[in-house]
């Protein structure tokens, strides 16, 4: 049976207070999920920027893209990840058609 597979956008939020080290290590730490679950296919950090709305108090964050080809069952554990991971404001996981 062939193994089924999605492509994917995964854009999070970082908060900009984490350091560049910390942030540098949230980073490795999300491309090597992803790394391990499917494949990356390309990470675009756009670095640090101001939000649409504060969030927490915070009007900057440091934003990071992510885009992978992984199961479809993937994105629902990454999403969960992405809460519980302190130093994440926000993430946005959106299914790209071929």
């Amino acid at each position: 049976m062939a193994k089924i597979t999605g492509k994917y956008e995964v854009l999070y939020i970082i908060d900009p207070a984490q350091g560049e080290e910390g942030i540098q290590a949230l980073v490795e730490k999300f491309k090597a999920i992803v790394e391990d679950h499917g494949t990356l296919t390309s990470i675009d950090e756009w670095g640090k920027r101001r939000l649409a709305y504060p969030i927490n108090d915070l009007t900057e964050g440091y934003y990071v893209l992510m885009t992978c080809e992984t199961n479809p069952a993937f994105p629902a554990e990454l999403d969960r990840v992405f809460k519980i991971t302190e130093g994440v404001l926000r993430s946005l996981i959106t299914a790209v058609e071929a």
